[in-house]
């Protein structure tokens, strides 16, 4: 069985699409809280994300094609030439059995803050904590909790 940590991410009705993509991805053991952050890349709405942790037996390329590739599609993920445009939904990998796959986990707020719920102890290659990474993130990136819908099951 693999292990895979996925960021979730919203900015077009953030609330109902991060609750379809909870639901679609099933069995989840665990999960961060929602959080609130800016836009990244582009003028938009802010985003609502959060990070999941998945048992599975796809490998990592199945996962990406197969699962997420449905989840996004489901949800009228629509890609265009900016990467960063405002979507329905946005899943990625972040780490996959252990190992870290999506370096934004150590520079990028909207992936380190939930990711550091699920993985605080995660070391990056200069000796930080990924728990101190986001802490000192929380107060530049005007992160927020949503608590509006934190109490997913």
């Amino acid at each position: 069985m693999n292990k895979a940590i996925l960021i979730l991410g919203s900015n077009i009705e953030p609330e109902k699409n991060i609750i379809s993509a909870v639901d679609l991805l099933g069995r989840i053991m665990r999960k961060s809280r929602v959080w609130k952050t800016e836009s990244y890349g582009s003028r938009g709405p802010d985003f609502l994300n959060m990070a999941v942790e998945i048992e599975t037996t796809m490998d990592q390329d199945q996962l990406k094609d197969s699962m997420i590739g449905c989840i996004e599609t489901t949800l009228k993920r629509v890609r265009t030439e900016d990467k960063n445009a405002p979507r329905t939904i946005d899943l990625d990998i972040i780490i996959f059995n252990g190992r870290v796959v999506d370096n934004d986990v150590w520079n990028k707020a909207f992936v380190a803050i939930p990711v550091s719920e699920l993985s605080p102890n995660l070391v990056h290659k200069s000796g930080k904590i990924l728990r101190d990474i986001a802490e000192n993130m929380k107060s530049s990136a005007k992160a927020e909790l949503y608590t509006p819908i934190n109490d997913l099951p």
